[in-house]
């Protein structure tokens, strides 16, 4: 049976650094994987994973405001 990695967790200085990045690209090529990874001091796996988990959250959280903008529309009185 294939066993699963240990959730990994972040501290807010990791947080806040992850945060920056992914304001900047939300989709980090190999290369810039690394050098955030060297940055944060975790693995580059860990960071693709993170990065996956954050889009998830941002299209989420755009999904939602979309909704909630039809759904109370500004009133043009």
């Amino acid at each position: 049976p294939v066993r699963k990695k240990p959730r990994t967790f972040y501290s807010a200085d990791q947080l806040e650094e992850l945060e920056k990045m992914f304001q900047e690209d939300h989709y980090p090529d190999n290369e810039k994987r690394r050098e955030i990874a060297a940055a944060v001091g975790v693995t580059p796996q860990r960071i693709l994973v993170w990065f996956q988990n954050r889009r998830a959250k941002w299209r989420k959280l755009k999904k939602l405001n979309v909704k909630g903008n039809k759904k109370y529309p500004a009133s043009s009185a």
